[in-house]
């Protein structure tokens, strides 16, 4: 287990330059599956789960090239069905969230597929249901091992259907729209999630041959085909790590400019952290946050408290939730925080109550945080990551926070975030990997 020793106070100045988006990735990769022709993809960004689950194609019987440091073709001519029996399939697809998404392809071009429970962030329960009703609906069947919690899927009869996502789920909608591509007929879904990683899918998804209309909105339209092709597909920059890294500059009292972030693909991310009174300059697609003394939390009309909490798209996403709070912490002013869509999420704060931040955890969903307004400033301790979200806003903290932290298990942060100390020591921060 690696841990990160953080020397915290430094102001930080530069640009930086976010990764690919983590969770477009995850879709877009497992998408290969879905024709025996070449799919070259762009701005993969280069982070553990991401790796894994590419390792984890390769042994399936994909073939990937690698044309640059960003970019691979994948051609998935012929899949090893026997692999799937393994115990090393098991133990590696159960390792990666994203894994789950191996089943949609697989069932649309192979009428089958298999895949164990997936893991990935414990931030409370993330059911499948929403994947495998979908499933059904187009005529699968699917079967649960309970002892090795290992799932079957068949659908060698399936058709186009109408579809009512019970849960606004992003993978499963992905599950979904994969698996019904090439299924015969007309499949409407009703209530899908509208993401950026949804609509990069189904924009490579048609690319490929695919026919799918509704792109952007909540109900989406799949005329079935009957095959699909080759493509090119560059993926957008990860939205997540820019949140992270406007949040990282008001903390710390940096000037940063984060460099080609596609601004009009971030929805409502800049003006939520302007309520936390963060001032920002769009420079074409850059975004430059000049350093501030001090930024000061937006009241409500009425003069009550603000309150940010997470949403489907086009709502806040639940990822930079942590990040949010973390940045109130040296705001000027008082930020209920929601955590409405994962029970387990914001956990991590008794660490930050350990480096003197003032924050009332109300119960698992809500948090208030009291700013502290730079009267006075956190301190270093030891912590532990508890998952990828809540790595980065701890190390936001470390590196805001008078004398040296200690963050254990930061293959948490790994998982999402791109060589994340190298970058941020490349402009002033004093990470060191132990």
């Amino acid at each position: 287990m690696s841990s990160f020793k953080i020397t915290g106070g430094k102001k930080l100045q530069g640009e930086l330059i976010p990764q690919g988006a983590k969770n477009e990735a995850l879709q877009i990769i497992c998408a290969v599956l879905l024709t025996e022709e070449p799919v070259t993809i762009s701005n993969i960004p280069d982070i553990r789960d991401v790796n894994k689950l590419m390792e984890l194609l390769e042994d399936m019987g994909v073939k990937r090239t690698k044309l640059s440091k960003d970019s691979y073709q994948f051609e998935a001519k012929d899949i090893d069905f026997a692999y799937f029996e393994t115990k090393e399939y098991k133990e590696k697809a159960s390792a990666l969230r994203g894994s789950i998404m191996l089943l949609g392809p697989m069932l649309c071009r192979f009428g089958k597929g298999k895949a164990p429970k997936p893991g990935g962030d414990k931030i409370g329960r993330r059911p499948l249901d929403a994947h495998f009703t979908g499933f059904a609906k187009l005529g699968a069947t699917f079967d649960y091992e309970a002892d090795d919690s290992f799932y079957t899927v068949e659908g060698a009869n399936m058709q186009g259907t109408y579809i009512w996502m019970d849960e606004i789920s992003v993978t499963g909608t992905a599950n979904v729209v994969m698996a019904a591509v090439m299924t015969p007929g007309t499949t409407t879904i009703y209530n899908a999630a509208c993401e950026p990683y949804l609509q990069q899918l189904c924009k490579m998804l048609n690319k490929m041959g695919a026919k799918i209309a509704g792109v952007g909105s909540n109900l989406l339209t799949i005329e079935g085909v009957d095959k699909l092709g080759a493509c090119e597909h560059r993926m957008l920059p990860d939205m997540i790590e820019i949140g992270s890294f406007i949040g990282l500059a008001a903390m710390t009292g940096s000037e940063i400019t984060i460099k080609d972030c596609q601004i009009k693909e971030l929805g409502i991310i800049p003006s939520t952290f302007k309520k936390l009174g963060i001032e920002m300059e769009f420079r074409g697609d850059d975004i430059h946050i000049p350093a501030q003394e001090t930024y000061e939390i937006n009241r409500l009309i009425d003069g009550s408290i603000l309150t940010i909490y997470d949403a489907p798209w086009p709502g806040f996403t639940p990822d930079l939730i942590s990040i949010v709070l973390v940045t109130a912490i040296q705001a000027k002013g008082t930020l209920l925080v929601h955590q409405k869509m994962f029970e387990s999420r914001l956990f991590f704060v008794d660490k930050l109550i350990d480096m003197g931040a003032q924050i009332i955890l109300c119960d698992p969903h809500r948090a208030t945080v009291v700013g502290l307004n730079r009267e006075q400033n956190l301190r270093g301790i030891r912590m532990t990551s508890p998952d990828i979200r809540a790595g980065v806003a701890l190390l936001i903290a470390a590196l805001s926070a008078e004398g040296t932290s200690i963050i254990d298990n930061i293959e948490q942060i790994d998982r999402g975030y791109q060589f994340i100390d190298k970058r941020l020591n490349a402009i002033g921060a004093n990470i060191e990997r132990i």
